[in-house]
């Protein structure tokens, strides 16, 4: 079919063919969910207890949230995330200015990066370098906005970063190297641009919705947090707390271990020896999925219908009743879910939640918005109390997706871009990943799948 844009909408037409082929593809592609049971399936790569099947090994990053008893029993624990065994939350607290009253302290993502990559944290000599090598690699090549990025429609942002990120290695002359040294230098460089392929992404959807084209070229003085704010606004301006808000964001969503979707997707993808282009392209296929990314994104709708519907958002009791037709059902979107309580690892409590609290507060006391975050901490409360009553539970942790939507909607991000901030910061654990698995891994990630297909014989076309 040749494409012709006066035909986009018969093109993109869910038409009668496409029904009757799905109907079959239903009848024919059937599998009885109790199989997965007499197979002993790990659905999900997961154990019944809910524990992650143990299918690698790493030095980058770990979770602790639960401790297990002499006889094999899950206890709910505090949760702590150790990036190179250190806890990321003397990252954040280690780069806080004591005594001096700054509000932004010393930005810490960078840091973080580092550590990450190398396995250490930096001294001041060696912290300047990398910043300095960042600096130097943060520019896109010369027409790369007017030519790639503007040149279709972006409908979602990190579908356009996608397709910038593979364009990319049409313009590196060693795209296929997977040697290590060449394999840093493209990391480097994707974790330099990943902000402003972001920006500059959003910037083209504002363009395409009617809105003025503004772009800012990034400044190689500025960190991370403040070039991004830097590009996104037109009067360039931030304040030193938002600054500071936003690199603890990123210094808190840098990494999540080997695990987590877009990590694993990373290292099956360069198990392959494929290049990295394309395997922090995938990274962002896997973290664009609502399941994974976009949670934040489903917090900020909940909480907006939340309320628009009570009345009081200081009444508890009316807080409660409202979050329990949610829970049965019958409000918001049917699904039953009060999304941002509760985790897939953490059990008693996501450490990244609880430092995040803190800068919370005081990014609300700053904007005036201390009523709003009064409903959070309400809902919180609530909802955690009824999630556990009725799953049995005695421990129940708030995910740092309850207030990270919140934090950017101060910040005055737009929802396009909570997604491609998340990978901005997440590039740093994906990098380190990648060489982790081409140096150590050394074997093509291959899980076995068990076809439940009966056999049969082939029939000649004129007898079907």
């Amino acid at each position: 079919m040749i494409w012709n844009e006066n035909r986009e909408n018969e093109y993109c037409e869910i038409t009668p063919a496409i029904l009757a082929l799905k109907e079959q593809w239903e009848k024919e592609n059937y599998i009885d969910p109790r199989l997965y049971k007499d197979y002993n399936v790990k659905r999900g790569l997961r154990d019944e207890d809910g524990r992650g099947v143990l299918s690698g090994l790493t030095r980058v990053a770990e979770i602790q949230s639960y401790t297990v008893t002499e006889d094999e029993h899950i206890r709910p624990a505090d949760g702590v995330l150790y990036y190179r065994g250190i806890d990321c939350r003397e990252l954040v607290r280690g780069s806080a200015v004591r005594g001096s009253g700054a509000a932004r302290g010393r930005f810490a993502f960078e840091e973080t990066a580092y550590l990450l990559l190398f396995g250490k944290l930096p001294d001041q000599t060696q912290l300047d370098d990398f910043c300095g090598q960042l600096a130097s690699y943060r520019t896109l090549p010369t027409n790369f906005f007017r030519d790639i990025i503007m040149k279709a429609p972006p409908q979602d942002l990190m579908n356009t970063m996608q397709r910038a990120i593979l364009t990319l290695y049409c313009y590196d002359d060693k795209a296929n190297d997977i040697g290590l040294e060449n394999v840093l230098r493209q990391c480097l460089q994707l974790l330099s641009n990943m902000p402003v392929l972001a920006i500059y992404a959003y910037q083209a959807w504002r363009y395409y919705q009617g809105e003025s084209l503004f772009i800012h070229v990034p400044q190689q003085p500025l960190s991370t947090a403040e070039n991004f704010l830097y590009m996104l606004r037109e009067d360039r301006s931030y304040t030193p707390l938002e600054a500071r808000v936003l690199d603890v964001a990123l210094v808190l969503h840098a990494d999540h271990g080997g695990g987590n979707n877009s990590t694993f997707t990373n290292h099956v993808v360069t198990s392959s020896g494929t290049d990295t282009y394309s395997a922090i392209a995938a990274s962002m296929a896997s973290l664009k999925g609502p399941r994974h990314g976009g949670a934040n994104s489903k917090v900020m709708a909940m909480m907006e219908n939340i309320g628009d519907n009570v009345s009081d958002w200081q009444n508890e009791a009316e807080v409660e009743a409202y979050l329990t037709r949610i829970l049965d059902k019958e409000a918001f979107d049917g699904s039953g879910l009060i999304y941002g309580l509760g985790h897939a690892v953490y059990t008693k409590s996501d450490p990244r939640c609880e430092v995040f609290r803190t800068y919370v507060q005081r990014l609300a006391a700053e904007k005036g918005r201390e009523r709003e975050l009064a409903l959070y901490e309400n809902v919180e409360r609530s909802g955690k109390r009824l999630l556990m009553e009725r799953r049995h539970k005695s421990a129940l942790s708030t995910n740092i997706d309850f207030y990270s939507g919140l934090v950017y909607e101060m910040l005055g991000l737009p929802k396009e871009l909570y997604t491609p901030l998340f990978a901005v910061a997440r590039i740093a654990g994906w990098s380190a990943h990648r060489m982790e698995e081409l140096s150590v891994g050394g074997k093509l990630i291959r899980p076995r799948y068990e076809c439940v297909e009966e056999r049969r014989d082939y029939i000649p076309m004129d007898e079907r």
